[in-house]
């Protein structure tokens, strides 16, 4: 493909979670594109090889790396190998999230409720925590977490949902204050209703046609992670162009 090896990403390094399909699935493929080498993770690893031969298809290149979110010693050895074969860290895109069920809180499972916050929360603090030194190595590290308009604008029924996206919220800003003045940036992406899988258990009655693609977002991720972007501490939001 055209850019990937002029791109405005290249030799950048970046981590996206979730990365098999939906939003992650674009960006990895868009910084691919951008000649980053794509550090993808996610817990199926049919959907990365997939990703990886469109990547390998477009002169790109990827580590696969199938993981669940919620085996934090995972996180922490993440790290660890990064260290060892690249010694730094240029992005980080922390895109995977669960919706937890739709039902008001007082029905909502202790499980489910753990396992939303594991992933939506916890999952990113232990990144945060295990990549933090390798983003400082950066010439400009750029944090992104995936939020949702969900966190501000509260609904009945998707309280696992809003509560653990208005912590992320409250994480990235906090270090985004924490690294300011470093040459690290942490922002915040809220994409808005999108077609995707957890979009469509949401709202199952949507024509998923009359939503943006995961593609026509991606280009904003692009955007908050080149070493140019000067934001830090935002939540940006996507605006569909017509």
């Amino acid at each position: 493909m055209s850019q990937t090896n002029e791109g405005r990403l290249k030799g950048r390094l970046a981590v996206i979670t979730g990365a098999s399909r939906g939003i992650g699935r674009s960006v990895a493929l868009a910084f691919a594109r951008e000649g980053a080498h794509v550090i993808a993770i996610a817990r199926t690893v049919g959907g990365l090889e997939e990703v990886d031969d469109l990547i390998q298809a477009e002169g790109g290149s990827a580590t696969l790396v199938p993981l669940d979110l919620t085996d934090f010693d995972a996180l922490d050895r993440l790290g660890a190998s990064i260290h060892e074969r690249w010694g730094k860290l240029d992005i980080l895109v922390g895109n995977a999230g669960l919706l937890g069920d739709v039902t008001p809180l007082s029905h909502l499972v202790p499980s489910v409720w753990q396992k939303t916050l594991d992933v939506n929360v916890t999952a990113n603090y232990r990144l945060i925590r295990s990549l933090d030194p390798l983003l400082r190595q950066s010439d400009a590290g750029r944090v992104i977490l995936v939020t949702s308009g969900a966190a501000t604008h509260i609904r009945p029924f998707l309280g696992a949902y809003a509560i653990t996206k208005a912590a992320l919220d409250a994480m990235g800003k906090t270090y985004a204050a924490e690294v300011d003045g470093t040459s690290v940036k942490c922002n915040l992406l809220s994409p808005g209703p999108i077609r995707t899988a957890m979009r469509a258990t949401f709202m199952p009655g949507e024509d998923p046609q009359t939503l943006p693609h995961p593609d026509e977002v991606a280009g904003l991720f692009v955007e908050l992670a080149l070493p140019a972007c000067d934001k830090n501490g935002e939540i940006v939001r996507f605006e569909r162009k017509n």
